[in-house]
């Protein structure tokens, strides 16, 4: 019984001989739906021990309004996942460059969004820089603003990590005769990769949950969305749980890609 416990409650050391695969298999899907269980088992006690009378049948009537947002929010972060990162990776690069002028302009451009809120950078960008330059468009606007706001913080992570491969690594690729485009494509990429992908997953999942500031400006989003049917139905709580579920439905499929893709690379280096 203690040996099967382990089995199904802990992970083994590396040092370790194998054991339990089959059961090692199915317990960490298991455990993950059993912590699941009990955390939804909770907050539903203690949301009915807060509040007596749910009123979801009104918040129903405005299902449609709940999916457009929600579709609104899945383009906006599809487009501002891709331009970000080409964005950071550019800044990335120009942060490691030796042209003075150049790493003096990224190094103050991160540092500059880095020390500035979210919403001023919205309102600026959008009353101020946006309108000057005839783009009026809100949704590109704040698609466009959102997507240099997170590229500061993706490009920091993407220099860390290439920052993070040794020095030994490359010598050796050099001493194997390898020019600096194989250097770089079959070791520092793949070292780099694996070095940035928890930090790079967790700034996805923040920038999807930032354009829920895009509201500020007019932007039909799911937050917005969930906002207006709060206001007219008077159902905070049953209005913002959905909200949570459908960022949680955006968020987790990137969080578990990130997963698959870190295994893949977990190689002795």
């Amino acid at each position: 019984m203690k040996r099967l416990l382990r089995e199904w409650f802990w992970i083994p050391a590396p040092h370790e001989p194998e054991r339990g695969r089959v059961a090692r298999q199915w317990s960490g899907p298991l455990n993950l739906v059993l912590a699941a269980a009990l955390t939804g088992i909770f907050l539903v006690w203690a949301l009915q021990t807060s509040i007596a009378n749910w009123d979801w049948a009104a918040v129903w009537e405005y299902r449609a309004l709940f999916v457009s947002g929600w579709l609104m929010t899945l383009a906006i972060s599809a487009s501002t996942l891709a331009v970000s990162t080409f964005l950071g990776t550019g800044l990335a690069i120009l942060r490691r460059s030796r042209f003075l002028p150049a790493l003096g302009l990224a190094k103050l451009y991160v540092e500059v969004v880095r020390g500035t809120p979210l919403l001023v950078i919205l309102l600026v960008g959008f009353y101020g820089v946006a309108n000057a330059v005839g783009l009026h468009d809100r949704y590109i606007a704040g698609s466009l603003i959102l997507s240099f706001f997170s590229a500061a913080y993706i490009s920091e992570i993407i220099r860390g990590g290439l920052e993070s491969v040794g020095a030994t690594q490359l010598e050796s690729a050099r001493a194997a005769g390898f020019t600096r485009w194989q250097t770089f494509r079959y070791v520092t990429l793949p070292l780099a990769t694996r070095n940035i992908l928890p930090a790079l997953t967790g700034q996805f999942a923040l920038l999807i949950k930032d354009s829920s500031l895009l509201s500020v400006i007019s932007v039909s989003e799911f937050t917005m969305n969930a906002q207006q049917v709060a206001s007219r139905t008077f159902g905070t709580l049953e209005s913002y749980l959905p909200l949570a579920a459908g960022y949680l439905l955006i968020t987790l499929p990137i969080s578990a890609a990130a997963r698959t893709l870190e295994r893949a690379l977990q190689y002795e280096s």
